[in-house]
């Protein structure tokens, strides 16, 4: 599914609220998105989960996102999830390669830039991390690795619980401390 791009006047105001409630609603429209397109087709396939709290995860356990912001994409994202307005998808597909490799790879390829490259690579081991906390608790089925033949034969059928605050909850409980 392309991703929702957000419209320019809804920039978020600069409280870390404002900031999680725009983001939060971003988040919300790509699920919307995905579950219009699976209804229509029986499947959708995002480039990225459609929650991409993952992002905000990472951020603040590497320190780049205060723990009073991320508190308020806790919360903002809590509230979506109790009022359907946003889940937890059935498959993810998980490739975060080596950080040797991310580099060769980088370096291989001049021709696109990446400013924020040694931020990505640190944000992989919170990426793992966020993508354990989702498998342990059933909330999806992680594959570790894109599969080479595309999408696995056989895919999971839809959760009834995509929505469930109870499960959300279990993820973000399960996630380490932000230390």
């Amino acid at each position: 599914m392309p991703e929702s791009i957000p419209e320019p006047g809804d920039l978020p105001g600069p409280s870390p609220a404002d900031q999680a409630k725009f983001w939060c609603a971003v988040n919300s429209r790509r699920w919307s998105q995905a579950l219009r397109h699976e209804r229509r087709t029986g499947l959708a396939v995002c480039d990225d989960d459609p929650m991409k709290l993952h992002y905000s995860w990472s951020l603040a356990r590497v320190g780049e996102l205060s723990r009073h912001h991320w508190q308020a994409e806790v919360d903002a994202h809590r509230l979506a999830v109790a009022e359907g307005r946003l889940g937890l998808a059935d498959l993810i597909l998980v490739s975060a390669p080596p950080a040797t490799e991310l580099r060769r790879r980088r370096d291989a390829d001049r021709s696109r830039r990446r400013r924020n490259f040694d931020l990505h690579v640190r944000l992989i081991e919170p990426l793992h991390e966020w993508y354990h906390a989702v498998e342990r608790v059933g909330a999806a089925r992680v594959l570790w690795e894109l599969p080479l033949a595309g999408l696995p034969a056989e895919l999971p059928p839809p959760r009834t619980n995509r929505s469930d605050p109870a499960v959300y909850d279990a993820v973000i409980a399960g996630l380490p401390d932000l230390g």
